[in-house]
């Protein structure tokens, strides 16, 4: 037996099934011993066909008779009929529906019960349609409270409405095109199926398939869009369950809102949004009918390519409309085509920044408000992203890992990142008389480039060197312009080929140069950043790595990496709120500390750290042990600067961590003090954040209000926590040292910045991290660059690859853009009033913490003062008088300074951190 016999006959039983018993469907048959009864279903299916076939008027017999006498006329155009033998059609006909005796039967009922029994196995439960939602397009609002991103999940971008929000008129337009007997069958229209049946015979176009809305719900909810009789057989015998189970009004707004209809919509409401620019119950009637015509084919009838067949369908539906007696009959019919209703431009939804941070959005919701997944409904969101310094954040970071990597000399070119030769040839193949933009332009227009959301220029190869003199690169740019390629990419070079699409800097010229493009490649590197509100804990901008599309992985907030130095001021921050002052003098020599328990083990188990270049320094302050970030000092701090034993004052820097919510927990060892365990880069920037606020932590947070259609389901209270355990002076006095970092130390690279911006820099052991986390009076920002490492290969920054050198450079731009877009650029504040009361200030000698000279380098320095007011000297605190005196004399001798520069820095204006010298003070101090 033909297996195509076999299939449609199978078919044909379940058919028979949902049309003549609906409520006793069976699943499974017997081979052997059901063979008679399933014969009987399909003489019963027959007849009940044979019923609807005289209904509308179409003799089978005669229409058989036809297709004996040239099958070929009628199936030889149909895929559907194609390599099907006629004459065993016509046995089967004669056995099945005019119950005749057959020499030799053409059908095998056990083959036919094998093919039914394996295409209903594992059928899905129709139930779950009951009461159903489906997956919705949710909004995403920026932080002014404009549209910035849509959520959905593939293939369902839509908005729910419920049917009684739908107009009634717009209801019949659907019927009327897709089902118009809806009301009236019970999930299989057997008339339907006869009319697209004859229909197909007759014509051999697009082919019409005669399903219900009920099946196509079922089709697209439940059992997928196989074109295979499989799928057919168990199609309609989960629709006829379907009916039994749910209203025709649930079934028809589970269509309507699951209907694609073009123009990336899926449903009725955003349809109605993206042609008409309207929700779906202010649809007209012409607009409805305009929307149910295109479910036959949205791309076919699309009105933005073929407005023709768009037009003819409208005259279609609307024909229908009218032998329904939704258009009164008295109203006369243009005998032209209709014409479309007007229309929104379309916009294709095309965004290129923040996704790290829209699934930041999608994380927080779910932990704050219970929202396991913002797309299984359409809710608006409220963010806190600023979208220009979003932009100028990925636009920064982008540009400073390429820098880096070529810098470095690690810039690998792989491949270019498109190639639009083909697209180039059909254009030009269909290029129509008066198109005037070059082929290659309008091939990039409609480019969709793999890394959507890297903000550099694409830009085509359009001529390349033939080797001849004068010859050289030439790129073509989105409006048409053609410029010279500054190529110095030997990999590249060889590579690239003619209408190729590369990712370029467009360098604007000026006097005797021209514009250029100079090549960018895409950087192994990654780094994250991350722009947060000091007081409010807002994520203004965050960018988690290079590009979305090559690593979903949020560096910022969904890693962890080894902080190096940026971990320090925890440290001074401790020994400081013990009462050391700014200019407490601290060893910065070698050191060996013992290993934690006090037990005596192996030689290897006690630790020497030692300063990243190898040297030591003899004596400092705290503030320039800080601001040149110096370990051997820092280390020394555990030796009495914090508590009188080192495992007491790690112990103590554990506690103060915790409180900080820098850590969960923390690692007891040693290290930790230099950055050795690893940290994410949000609550490293919260716990700058609480440095700028004098102890008052943020929560970072990203989310500030969701809606669901009008209702607020959530909405963010601001919350933050006060570090307790340290005062206030000392997190002023931590600031001010750090203002000191930008101006004279490891950030001195971006010294101008000093006094609106305190910060610090960090690299990790063998610069396998690099950073710079910096705030002025309103934000943080945390800027982290290294390597993922995520193939199990250990590559490092490499040697010199430090934070004051790799980090800095993109934290500036990213500080500017801020000032630009956020907030104005203010000098950093002076101390809180309850801060104020317990410090005074005077000049002190940088180097030395002593009163300065006038051959020193002198600021003034902001001191703890006692109950009665005085200044509590700690000086000599951790060294004494006579190894200061000594070492005081040894740096002396060395130092030389020009009478020319002393005269220089007295000349000057005196801004202490660059503010302007301030009136106010107390005890006789004034503040600078």
């Amino acid at each position: 037996m033909e297996a195509l016999l076999v299939k449609i006959f199978a078919t044909a039983l379940a058919l028979s099934q949902v049309t003549t018993a609906p409520d006793i469907v069976a699943t499974r048959f017997d081979r052997a011993a059901d063979q008679p009864a399933v014969a009987q279903l399909l003489r019963a299916g027959c007849a009940h066909m044979r019923k609807a076939f005289d209904i509308e008027d179409i003799n089978l017999d005669e229409l058989i008779a036809t297709a004996m006498e040239d099958p070929q006329a009628i199936a030889g155009e149909s895929k559907a009929f194609r390599g099907l033998n006629f004459a065993d059609l016509l046995t089967a006909y004669r056995q099945f529906c005019k119950n005749e005796t057959v020499p030799a039967p053409a059908v095998d009922l056990g083959e036919v019960i094998d093919f039914y029994n394996k295409a209903l196995t594992d059928l899905p439960d129709h139930n779950k349609l009951k009461g159903m939602k489906l997956p919705g397009a949710s909004v995403v609002l920026d932080r002014k409270g404009e549209r910035f991103a849509e959520v959905f999940e593939e293939n369902q971008r839509r908005v729910w409405v419920v049917l009684a929000d739908i107009p009634e008129h717009v209801q019949k337009s659907f019927l009327a095109a897709e089902d118009k007997r809806f009301y009236e069958h019970k999930g299989i229209d057997e008339r339907g199926l006869i009319r697209a049946f004859i229909s197909n015979l007759a014509h051999s176009g697009r082919p019409q398939g005669g399903s219900t809305i009920t099946q196509q719900v079922v089709k697209n909810l439940l059992v997928g869009e196989d074109l295979t009789y499989e799928r057919k057989i168990r199609e309609m015998v989960v629709a006829s369950r379907l009916e039994r189970t749910v209203s025709k009004a649930e079934i028809l707004e589970l269509y309507l809102n699951s209907v694609f209809l073009g123009r990336g919509s899926w449903g009725i409401e955003l349809a109605a949004r993206s042609y008409f620019g309207k929700p779906a119950k202010e649809l007209t009637l012409e607009e409805g009918a305009f929307l149910a015509g295109l479910t036959k084919g949205p791309n076919y009838f699309s009105p933005d390519r073929h407005p023709g067949r768009a037009q003819e369908r409208l005259a279609y539906v609307l024909s229908r409309l009218r032998e329904d007696g939704v258009i009164p009959a008295g109203e006369p019919m243009s005998r032209a085509l209709p014409s479309l209703p007007a229309m929104v431009a379309y916009e294709r939804p095309r965004r290129d920044i923040g996704f790290h941070f829209v699934d930041q959005v999608a994380r927080e919701a779910k932990a704050v408000a219970g929202i396991e997944a913002i797309t299984a409904n359409s809710y608006t969101v409220r963010s806190t992203i600023s979208l220009p310094l979003q932009r100028a954040v990925e636009e920064t970071l982008q540009e400073g890992l390429w820098r880096y990597e070529r810098s470095a000399g690690r810039l690998q070119f792989r491949a270019a990142e498109a190639s639009l030769a083909k697209a180039v040839k059909r254009i030009e193949a269909e290029r129509k008389a008066g198109d005037k933009k070059p082929a290659w332009q309008l091939a990039l227009a409609n480019a969709r480039l793999p890394l959507y959301d890297v903000h550099w220029p694409a830009a085509v190869v359009v001529e390349k060197p033939s080797g001849q003199k004068g010859e050289s690169w030439r790129v073509g740019l989105a409006d048409g312009r053609i410029v010279p390629l500054i190529l110095d990419n030997a990999a590249a070079q060889r590579k690239l080929a003619l209408y190729d699409v590369i990712f370029v800097r467009v360098v604007d010229g000026s006097g005797k140069t021209g514009t250029r493009a100079e090549l960018r490649v895409r950087p192994t590197v990654q780094g994250a950043v991350v722009v947060l509100e000091n007081k409010s804990g807002r994520v203004l901008a965050m960018t988690g790595g290079f590009s979305y599309p090559l690593s979903q992985l949020n560096r910022a907030t969904q890693s962890v990496r080894q902080p190096g130095s940026t971990i320090k001021p925890l440290s001074y921050l401790a020994a400081l709120g013990k009462g050391l002052q700014p200019n407490t003098l601290v060893a910065d020599e070698p050191i060996t500390l013992p290993p934690i328990g006090g037990k005596r083990t192996r030689d290897q188990d006690y630790w020497t750290p030692k300063n990243y270049d190898g040297s030591s320094g003899g004596l400092l302050t705290l503030r320039r042990a800080l601001e040149n970030s110096r370990n051997l000092a820092t280390v020394h701090l555990l030796e009495g600067g914090i508590e009188n034993r080192p495992e007491a004052s790690l112990n103590r820097l554990c506690e103060l961590a915790m409180e900080a919510q820098l850590y969960r927990e923390c690692v007891h060892h040693y290290p930790f003090v230099l950055g050795a365990q690893p940290v994410r880069p949000i609550d490293l920037a919260a716990f700058y954040a609480a440095i700028a606020n004098e102890g008052i932590r943020p929560m970072p947070y990203v989310v500030e209000s969701i809606d669901r259609e009008g209702t607020p389901i959530y909405r963010h209270e601001p919350s933050s926590i006060t570090i307790t355990s340290v005062d206030q002076v000392a997190f002023y006095q931590l600031k001010s040292m750090m203002q000191g970092v930008l101006a004279r130390g490891t950030a001195r690279s971006i010294a101008d910045l000093a006094s609106n911006v305190a910060g610090k820099t960090g690299t990790s052991d063998d610069e396998n991290d690099a950073w710079f986390v910096g705030f002025s009076n309103e934000v943080t920002v945390a800027v982290w660059l290294g390597y993922d490492n995520a193939d199990g290969k250990r590559r490092t920054l490499g040697g010199g690859a430090t934070g004051g050198g790799v980090a800095v450079p993109i934290f500036e731009p990213v500080m500017r853009a801020v000032w630009a877009n956020v907030t104005a650029r203010t000098a950093l504040a002076p101390p809180s009033p309850e801060a104020k009361r317990h410090l005074a200030c005077k000049g002190t000698e940088i180097d030395y913490g002593g009163a300065y000279t006038r051959h020193s380098r002198a600021i003034t320095e902001c001191f703890r003062t006692a109950r009665r007011g005085q200044i509590v000297d700690t000086q000599y605190r951790l060294v004494s008088h006579q190894s200061a005196l000594a070492s005081n004399a040894q740096a002396r001798e060395g130092r030389q300074v020009s009478r020319g520069a002393v005269h220089a820095w007295r000349a000057r204006p005196q801004w202490g951190w660059g503010a302007p010298q301030s009136s106010w003070g107390w005890g006789g101090a004034r503040w600078w």
